[in-house]
């Protein structure tokens, strides 16, 4: 049994598309693709159908416990009375503690210990900074994670020698004391809510914006937490087609459930302030190379881009031309900040870099005021990645950024800040462009999927024509999603 599609715009022409076994079977004018008894039918209506979008870059754990927390960043939170009163608000979460994210120096300053003690009294507290690299706790919570005590560099220290409560990439060494729970699915089935909500929801509300995989870049994951999200996806708390980064050191996760596959990149997260060696960068390439595995370095910097440059250079002379094509699948993740001269070089290496367009609105006008003169003409660049021929996917970061991708394929397309600010107006991109940031699968991110026969069968159908649906300010209608030829949410 199959699925029929009629009246659908494909590429600016109306036909029909039928479906059967998962993959695209015929593409056709209307009444010119064939039927067989029992196939389902559903008319578009003269909407887009379009394949499904890919998010190259999301924190899946991030995003549930982001929902178990108070956000308490901009715009939503802006100054210090607002602050307080939102932390104050707070309910307390099941570990006992107030958990709060998305914190920027623009609401209330430089937080520490003794701002928390003073604004929100004796309740443990930990607060997340938007960028993901630091929490912030108060002395209680200090007190229960005995981080007083614990001599480790994450641990941040003032001149009297205490904690400041400040956490720098610590968010294993928290976890561990707080035992926090892993994402597990539940004994649901496809079509059915699975015993764990949270998890499902966000699957659920992935499927309403029309996204049908995610590729999960979470640093230091470990082959425990990759087997709990690979179970919840097999018993249908998640329906997207999953794709795992993991350490070296871990195993390349592979599973196949109804609608799910998981492979394993090298993820590699660098930090200005705790750089690793050349040659330790390189060999950690090398050694991915040689068992199959691409590498993912997180770059945000200058400085971490010319080291991910020069490990993947080294890395290649190091190999040889003939293994060169196993560093296809290479990647920069977030490419913040680019200087020209990165993109000859970008384009040789065969490297892709995975953007996110959607912080040029929700943190440009932080960046128009905080960012370097000298780095603002290079931010999030788009357009001039793809004319020197760098390969260009995008991901929204979610939950450090919004988890909507349509919010970042329309600020890829107008360059806006959320005050209506212009930043970096000539990377901006056609919406044709913008959209096929979004279409390409986790091995090849760049590659754009089309509705055409033979691709696999994971759609979407919008509730207008392109460009209609992208040039609004409303929510773009998704009128149906569609994975492995099943129809996995439809707009009531």
């Amino acid at each position: 049994m199959g699925l029929v599609i009629r009246r659908a715009d494909v590429d600016g022409r109306v036909g029909s598309v039928r479906v059967e076994g998962g993959t695209i079977f015929a593409v056709a004018e209307d009444g010119n693709v064939p039927r067989q008894r029992g196939d389902r039918e559903l008319d578009a209506g003269g909407g887009a159908l379009i394949p499904g979008l890919h998010d190259h870059h999301v924190h899946l754990r991030a995003c549930l416990a982001a929902k178990e927390s108070v956000f308490v960043g901009p715009p939503n939170v802006v100054g210090t009375q607002r602050f307080a009163a939102a932390m104050r608000a707070a309910p307390v979460g099941r570990d006992g503690w107030v958990r709060a994210v998305g914190y920027h120096e623009s609401v209330a300053g430089v937080l520490d210990r003794d701002v928390l003690d003073r604004l929100v009294g004796g309740r443990p507290v930990r607060v997340q900074h938007r960028s993901g690299v630091l929490w912030v706790l108060n002395s209680p919570a200090l007190r229960l994670v005995g981080a007083e005590d614990a001599t480790l560099p994450g641990i941040e220290r003032g001149a009297d020698g205490g904690a400041t409560g400040r956490l720098w990439r610590m968010d294993g060494w928290l976890g561990e004391r707080l035992m926090s729970p892993e994402p597990r699915g539940g004994s649901g089935v496809r079509g059915k809510k699975p015993s764990d909500k949270a998890l499902w929801g966000l699957s659920r509300d992935a499927l309403a914006r029309g996204v049908t995989g995610w590729t999960d870049a979470t640093p230091g994951r470990d082959d425990q937490e990759s087997a709990a999200l690979l179970e919840a996806a097999a018993e249908g708390a998640v329906l997207q087609r999953l794709h795992l980064m993991s350490p070296l050191e871990s195993a390349p996760s592979s599973a196949t459930g109804t609608a799910t596959r998981a492979t394993g990149s090298v993820k590699v997260l660098l930090d200005d302030g705790d750089l690793p060696s050349l040659d330790w960068l390189s060999e950690l390439v090398s050694s991915a190379h040689g068992s199959g595995r691409a590498v993912a370095v997180h770059c945000v910097t200058r400085v971490q881009l010319a080291l991910a440059a020069a490990a993947f250079e080294s890395a290649t002379q190091r190999i040889g031309q003939r293994r060169q094509r196993e560093s296809e699948g290479d990647r920069i993740e977030h490419g913040a900040v680019i200087p020209p001269e990165f993109l000859p070089l970008l384009a040789d290496r065969n490297l892709t870099v995975v953007t996110q367009p959607n912080f040029v609105y929700e943190r440009g006008d932080e960046y128009l005021e905080e960012v370097d003169a000298d780095d603002l003409p290079h931010l999030w660049r788009a357009r001039s990645l793809i004319e020197a021929g760098v390969a260009l996917a995008a991901g929204t970061d979610a939950p450090f950024g919004s988890s909507d991708p349509w919010l970042a394929l329309r600020a890829s397309m107008r360059r806006l800040t959320r005050s209506g600010r212009s930043l970096g107006a000539r990377e901006a991109l056609s919406w044709k462009t913008a959209l096929k940031l979004w279409m390409g699968d986790a091995r090849a991110p760049a590659v754009p999927r089309k509705v055409e026969v033979g691709q696999p069968a994971d759609l979407v159908l919008l509730g207008a024509p392109l460009p209609d649906a992208l040039y609004g300010d409303g929510p773009v209608e998704v009128r149906a999603t569609i994975i492995g030829g099943e129809i996995v949410f439809e707009d009531a």
